[in-house]
């Protein structure tokens, strides 16, 4: 039974060619923080499947994740140190919320730059999808909301007032074990919203988009949002906390700044070989379980109701239960090692 097409479903993106003066508040502000996945003024580079792909190392990604992640701290600790006291619940939120908001669009700037200077995966038969004329305010909704209710959840849950800016010697652990824990819960979510049809329903305004931008990485209905935004990242914590682990505010706000980082890449389309940057890469590359850009690409591009690559951080779960797809660009012999692409340098 073919679902019925909704007016809601529709991927026509023509507002960035319009006249500006038509415009609405959330089209001027994609275009003034310049975080469209693309230039419409400049020319996409395009290659074929056995072009060669450079790659970004694990050095370039850690480094990334921990100077975004990290400065907001600093200047909180700067903060206790000149004033004397520590920030309230509510100045704590509201900074990290901010900060949020802030590294998020430093990253897609930055993926702007990398997909204008290496272009996309499947360029040469597809160009990317671009925010949706009908769905620019829910797409740029749910990313405010994903900056918002992560740290009022982390502040509810974890900041108190009394502890200054610390992590537990146990982080480097913490954000590895959270790495894999949010793709298990994600894993069959994920996996369930695809195979059960009463749950798809849910699910289908997200596969909408096969080459997606990282714009759309929240292209979805309600249901699909709360999951996503809110109740997947509650269980992993939950579940760190029921193992023992301290999960303080600060070791939270670090994996939240590795996972974004991933979900992001995920759904850049960028013809980078990119693997998230979790302390647990080792294990994850002796096993054959990293994950790279392409695979989320594939799961778009090539799944539907029935799917694979349903992982988001890691191929372990996938690799674990049977629904790894083979990669097509992301191989061997097609991997340019020896030619390194670099990170903008940070501009905060």
């Amino acid at each position: 039974m073919v679902a019925e097409r909704r007016a809601k479903d529709s991927l026509k993106s023509t507002w960035r060619t319009a006249d500006k003066w038509t415009w609405g508040r959330h089209q001027w502000t994609i275009h003034l923080l310049g975080i469209n996945p693309t230039d419409i003024n400049k020319e996409v580079p395009v290659h074929q499947k056995t072009d060669k792909m450079p790659y970004l190392s694990h050095w370039e990604t850690n480094k990334w994740v921990l100077a975004h992640a990290l400065w907001p701290i600093a200047v909180h600790q700067l903060f206790v140190m000149v004033a004397g006291y520590n920030l309230n619940p509510l100045l704590a939120f509201i900074w990290y919320t901010i900060v949020f908001q802030i590294n998020a669009v430093h990253e897609l700037r930055a993926m702007r730059q990398l997909g204008m200077k290496y272009g996309f995966l499947d360029g040469d038969k597809h160009a990317r999808d671009q925010v949706p004329d009908v769905s620019i305010d829910s797409i740029m909704r749910s990313l405010v909301s994903t900056a918002t209710a992560r740290p009022m959840m982390a502040t509810f849950l974890a900041y108190r007032t009394s502890q200054s800016p610390s992590f537990s010697w146990l982080l480097p652990i913490e954000i590895g074990l959270y790495t894999l824990t949010l793709d298990f819960w994600f894993y069959w979510y994920h996996r369930v919203m695809h195979e059960v049809d009463s749950l798809w329903r849910y699910h289908r305004t997200h596969h909408l988009t096969k080459h997606p931008t990282p714009l759309l990485t929240l292209f979805a209905d309600y249901e699909q949002e709360i999951f996503d935004i809110a109740i997947i990242p509650l269980m992993t914590y939950g579940t760190l906390k029921l193992m023992g682990f301290p999960m303080g505010f600060y070791d939270w706000w670090m994996c939240h700044q590795y996972i974004v980082w991933t979900e992001l890449w995920g759904h850049s389309g960028l013809r980078l070989y990119v693997r998230p940057p979790t302390p647990i890469s080792p294990f994850l590359a002796v096993t054959g379980t990293e994950l790279c850009t392409e695979d989320h690409d594939l799961h778009h591009r090539m799944g539907w109701k029935q799917s694979h690559n349903y992982g988001k951080q890691t191929r372990f779960w996938d690799v674990l239960f049977g629904t790894s797809h083979p990669r097509i660009e992301s191989i061997e012999g097609v991997i340019d090692w020896d030619t390194p692409a670099k990170l903008p340098v940070l501009r905060i």
